[in-house]
């Protein structure tokens, strides 16, 4: 299966949490969910930052309005004014959709093919062809200071919020709030929701305008406010950063995000390529790395290379196993990897950039008759491979590097293919206790 895209782009961390997250990055299925949703007409979300806070007081010591006391103590310490946060959190309590959609577990992922299909849909392609003629003059400023393709960011533009049109309505003071006294990740939300007073005390945006999605991810590029304070940049030039109503400024912010997160100008995504009788499947694996000229060497057909290119590292992807198309990555997927770590969000990022510029469709043809497993039955997965021998770590139904290891030594075993793939058919084998 392919990984679900997850919440709010860099930010991605509780966001992530928030809708694809259920998958993991470079194996699972897509799964559609609140800031990152699957939709052709909605919104996916991005990668979470890295910082770490102690935990609230538990929401089962303490009242809310005790531990927003606590809070209040430890913001004013951190330089927040006493005035910009009775502010921010006049009125707020405990939002309980917040906490239903932190808890809920999607049981069904889409095929991977469907989720490329919603993301390429032929209205989200005209529209950001017709965007990127409109700001062609604003994508031009940014392509100079940041050097990040175009047609990439109006593709994240397209996916984080449907070019703008959906950001979330959730006050992310109240879900940030919610979260951090009685989230599954209180850390996390309560680190955010220190970042999120610190950019209303800064005056970019007011409480009342600060919405997002229920993960705290926020504006026409779904950053969290961490996120936001490391990389939102002014474009526009009016003194504030303002990825909710100027798309100069969401834009740049992406692109900001991806310079610092390695991208290289002027170089490819990766390619769509095909792969030799008899090849070792077990190669496909994100911690194999290979120079374009080495992967040539092994009988992948790249097609023609750029010059210079040849000696690039490439990861090799098979988003559907080795039944499916087949890519090799490069520099740049990585990039938007850290945006949002789902390798499904990623390849549908790179194909929509290059359907805006003519490109062509997937070649290969997509296994169709290929179920995903639903989250119950990865869990079991998991646990029958725990049983056979095998070490996929907890079962808890998410298809990480763990998971695809143990996969692959099973099929192994049986003299399968071993690309890491989960199936049906390899559940069934594991049941029949074989």
């Amino acid at each position: 299966m392919f990984d679900a895209p997850a919440p709010g782009p860099i930010l991605r961390s509780l966001a992530a949490a928030s809708a694809l997250t259920l998958l993991s990055s470079c194996a699972d299925a897509p799964t559609p969910a609140p800031s990152a949703t699957t939709q052709s007409s909605q919104p996916l979300s991005q990668p979470a930052p890295t910082q770490q806070t102690t935990n609230a007081p538990a929401a089962t010591a303490v009242s809310f309005e005790e531990w927003r006391s606590h809070f209040r103590s430890e913001a004013l310490a951190a330089g927040v004014t006493p005035t910009i946060f009775d502010r921010a959190f006049a009125g707020v309590i405990p939002d309980p959709a917040v906490i239903a959609a932190d808890r809920s577990q999607p049981e069904f992922t889409r095929p991977v093919w469907e989720y490329l299909e919603g993301a390429m849909s032929p209205y989200r392609v005209r529209k950001g062809q017709s965007l990127l003629a409109e700001h062609s003059t604003t994508l031009d400023g940014i392509e100079q200071r940041f050097g990040v393709d175009r047609e990439v960011l109006v593709a994240i533009w397209g996916m984080e919020s449907s070019f703008g049109q959906f950001m979330g309505d959730k006050s992310v003071i109240r879900s940030l709030a919610t979260l951090a006294y009685e989230g599954r990740r209180p850390a996390f939300a309560h680190s955010q929701l220190l970042a999120a007073l610190q950019i209303l005390q800064h005056g970019d945006i007011q409480p009342m305008g600060m919405l997002g999605s229920w993960a705290g991810a926020m504006g026409q590029t779904q950053f969290i406010p961490t996120t936001y304070n490391s990389h939102a940049v002014d474009f526009d030039g009016d003194g504030r950063r303002d990825i909710w109503n100027s798309s100069a400024d969401a834009l740049a912010s992406a692109a900001h995000y991806l310079q610092a997160s390695g991208w290289q100008k002027g170089q490819p995504w990766g390619m769509q390529v095909q792969l030799p009788q008899g090849f070792d499947y077990a190669l496909a694996d994100a911690d194999t790395r290979k120079s374009l000229a080495q992967w040539q060497a092994l009988g992948v057909q790249t097609g023609p290379l750029a010059p210079g290119l040849a000696e690039e590292p490439a990861t090799l992807l098979l988003p559907a196993g080795h039944r499916g198309p087949a890519f090799l990555t490069l520099n740049n997927f990585r990039a938007i990897l850290k945006y949002n770590n789902s390798s499904s969000y990623a390849l549908a990022v790179s194909l929509l950039g290059e359907r805006f510029d003519g490109g062509n469709q997937v070649i290969a043809s997509w296994p169709r008759d290929e179920r995903p497993l639903s989250r119950s039955e990865r869990v079991e997965l998991q646990e029958s491979l725990t049983a056979a021998g095998y070490d996929p770590g907890l079962p808890d139904g998410i298809i990480g590097a763990n998971t695809r290891k143990a996969i692959r030594g099973y099929q192994q075993r049986l003299g399968w293919p071993a690309d890491g793939f989960p199936t049906q058919k390899l559940l069934d084998q594991l049941r029949g206790g074989h």
